[in-house]
């Protein structure tokens, strides 16, 4: 049996020892790896300074000083590793994890600070053919802008100041884009020309930045028409459906906002503008569409409170006097045996308590009457099974002791706990019944 365990222990240190040295080539593999990193990067740190500018390749300088710093003791601790001063297996494994772990680090970190400026140097490189599609940009454009000016008259005697005031001025500031979009590609060439690279790409993002938004505002007059008459079509549909409702609503339940909302609906159809004026089919449909809801909404509630009446003033206080009373009970026993409650008992108790304190600020609001009303009853239930658990938790900490009626002692009943018990638990459940009774 020892041969066996001797082997199986050789066997074993044999596999520790071959996955040592993997370890160990592998951080020696890592330091190299990361080392000619270090320098790649440091070239490509150079030739992007020299197409972008200091400023935006700070991040992969601050990248490199941070991987010099952090490499220096990944070398510190691979000398360790061969110097004269034997070391033991375990410190040797553990240095050569912390080299692998430093140098993937500084791979990942380069890789990614150069990558993200892989686009940026690949933009500065494309200059002359990104500024040659600026300019084609921008005559194609520009060609446009007197195509935008009259959509923008032939609409303005359609539709009112206030529909046109997004679009009217979108003909002069695409212009101004356009000629700011030329100017910036001219300063591009210029700067680039004088090795101004940094401000050169500046220029060449604003600049196609420039043309971007002078054709979204041009594309903007063209959707603008094209929404306008989709509003228009879904005004005369709204108009239909709001008279439709106005004729339903003579059925509905005679109360006050039924009343008003009808009010309000024929006022929206009052104000519409009559048919050949200059109109803001925007600001009507939404107004229209508004009132349109808010009577539908008004009858809906309407219908609902009919079927289902609106609690008293009265018979909310009760059901909440009656939760007081509950919670007043329940009260007074955990209060008197405070060691003996259960954590159970207590909050449904805290929790009954949280919910008392916003109910009487919700009995006169009509909105919050009917919460008022389950409110003060999930009150009073949580203060009854407060009451329920903290008796079985009283019963259970109590002693058994006899009573007065048998075994010498009158018999085998406690003391009269259950009896004052039943009597509460039974007043309880008569206010219950006395508070259904109200409802």
């Amino acid at each position: 049996m020892a041969g066996f365990w001797g082997k199986r222990k050789r066997e074993q240190e044999a596999v520790q020892a071959a996955q040592d040295a993997d370890l160990a080539r592998r951080a020696e593999q890592a330091l190299v790896a990361a080392d000619e990193r270090i320098r790649t990067a440091n070239d490509e740190l150079a030739f992007a300074e020299a197409e972008l500018g200091v400023s935006m390749t700070k991040d992969l300088k601050a990248a490199l000083d941070s991987v010099r710093t952090h490499l220096r003791e990944a070398f510190q601790l691979h000398q360790l590793n061969h110097d004269e001063i034997p070391d033991t297996d375990e410190e040797l494994r553990t240095r050569n994890a912390r080299i692998v772990q430093l140098c993937d680090w500084a791979e990942d970190l380069l890789d990614e600070k150069t990558a993200a400026l892989a686009q940026s140097i690949s933009r500065v490189r494309q200059a002359p053919q990104i500024i040659a599609k600026v300019r084609a940009d921008a005559e194609a454009l520009a060609a446009r802008i007197p195509q935008t000016r009259s959509a923008i008259e032939r609409l303005s005697t359609r539709y009112s100041d206030s529909a046109m005031q997004q679009i009217s001025a979108s003909a002069g500031e695409a212009e101004q884009l356009i000629s700011f979009a030329t100017h910036g590609a001219d300063v591009s060439e210029r700067r680039r020309a004088a090795r101004q690279n940094e401000e050169a790409n500046l220029a060449l993002e604003t600049a196609t930045e420039a043309t971007r938004r002078a054709g979204a505002l041009m594309d903007a007059v063209e959707d603008f028409e094209i929404e306008a008459l989709r509003a228009e079509s879904t005004l005369a549909e709204v108009v239909a459906d709001s008279r439709g409702d106005i004729v339903a609503a003579r059925n509905a339940p005679n109360v006050t906002a039924v009343a008003t909302a009808v009010s309000n609906l024929e006022r929206a159809l009052e104000a519409l503008s009559p048919a050949g004026a200059r109109n803001d089919p925007f600001a009507e449909l939404t107004q229209l569409r508004n009132a349109n809801t808010a009577l539908d909404d008004a009858i809906a509630k309407a219908h609902y409170r009919a079927q289902n009446p609106l609690p008293s003033v009265a018979q909310v206080q009760h059901s909440l006097d009656d939760a007081d009373r509950q919670l007043g009970v329940a009260r007074g026993l955990i209060s008197g045996h405070r060691g003996w409650i259960g954590a159970d008992a207590r909050t449904r108790f805290a929790e009954a308590e949280r919910l008392r304190i916003d109910i009487p600020e919700m009995i006169r609001p009509e909105e919050t009457r009917e919460q008022a009303l389950a409110a003060s009853r999930r009150v009073a239930q949580l203060a009854a099974e407060a009451l329920q658990l903290a008796q079985r938790d009283i019963d259970s900490a109590r002693p058994q002791q006899q009573g007065w009626g048998g075994d010498g002692w009158g018999g085998g009943r406690r003391g009269g706990g259950g009896d004052i018990m039943g009597g509460i638990m039974g007043g309880l459940v008569i206010g219950s019944i006395l508070d259904g009774i109200f409802d």
